[in-house]
């Protein structure tokens, strides 16, 4: 089992490689989830890429098979940066592409910002640049209090998918999973996404930017995703219809296929 040794425990991730040998590979691709999801969530997205890149994903701290951190662990944006790129060299990365979903999507953003030299390009899925403006995110606690861990993703799965969205196989799946989720690691994780405003920094971002965005976030309206485009000159964006904050599980082939376009855009010049 593939482990990323850190000081404050060890992060599990896998690497894909299928590339074929006809072609010059790619740069590698690292994905980062959010909070309720796991490095599985991404293997929608290998069909698209694996002919090309070295695909790796983890397990962030507090959840899967990474370190699990006790209630008075001290979580931070820098922590969460220090991980990826702790994962990054443990898989012998040294400068690729940086994928991104919600508090995902956010730390990626704080990568960018902080080691521009090893970000090829930076996607951000239903992520923002700033936790201030997020919605609901207030009644988590609660659902916990009532429900455990097993409650909070029910009441959550609305919020992940359009009734239908998903067929009910891949509903109860994920919802399965997102209950694995320790109540800790839920709320602290939360703490730091809430905290987070990248927005004086942005600018130090260097390397070109993919937005992806569902068009029914219950959490972070598209607005919020409009400004940070704004924020970003040359950064593209595209909001998916009838999506809302499960997008890169319930929309991985259409999110794959315009990430596959803007790699193959951005290595070709």
């Amino acid at each position: 089992m593939p482990l990323a040794q850190t000081k404050q425990g060890p992060l599990h991730y896998e690497t894909l490689d299928h590339t074929v040998a006809w072609r010059t590979p790619g740069l590698p691709v690292l994905f980062h989830h959010g909070i309720g999801s796991s490095s599985a969530l991404w293997r929608g997205w290998t069909p698209a890429l694996v002919d090309r890149h070295r695909l790796t994903s983890f397990d962030m701290r507090g959840c899967g098979r990474s370190h699990i951190p006790g209630p008075e662990f001290k979580w931070s944006l820098d922590l969460m940066v220090e991980d990826l790129f702790a994962v990054a060299d443990a898989a012998g990365h040294e400068r690729f592409h940086l994928v991104g979903e919600s508090i995902g999507g956010t730390v990626a953003l704080a990568a960018a910002i902080a080691r521009p030299d090893r970000i090829a390009t930076l996607t951000v899925s239903n992520g923002a640049h700033l936790g201030a403006t997020l919605g609901r995110v207030h009644v988590w606690r609660k659902q916990l209090d009532e429900g455990g861990e097993k409650g909070w993703s029910r009441d959550f799965m609305p919020d992940r998918f359009h009734p239908g969205g998903v067929d009910p196989e891949r509903w109860a799946w994920f919802e399965e999973q997102q209950a694995k989720w320790p109540r800790d690691s839920i709320l602290n994780a939360l703490g730091v996404l809430v905290g987070a405003d990248l927005t004086p920094r942005l600018g130090e971002i260097k390397s070109s930017v993919l937005l992806l965005h569902p068009d029914g976030s219950p959490f972070i309206p598209v607005p919020v995703m409009a400004e940070l485009h704004r924020l970003l000159p040359g950064s593209r964006l595209q909001i998916f219809a009838h999506a809302r904050h499960g997008l890169p599980f319930s929309h991985a082939r259409e999110c794959s296929t315009v990430f596959r376009s803007f790699l193959d855009s951005c290595e070709t010049g």
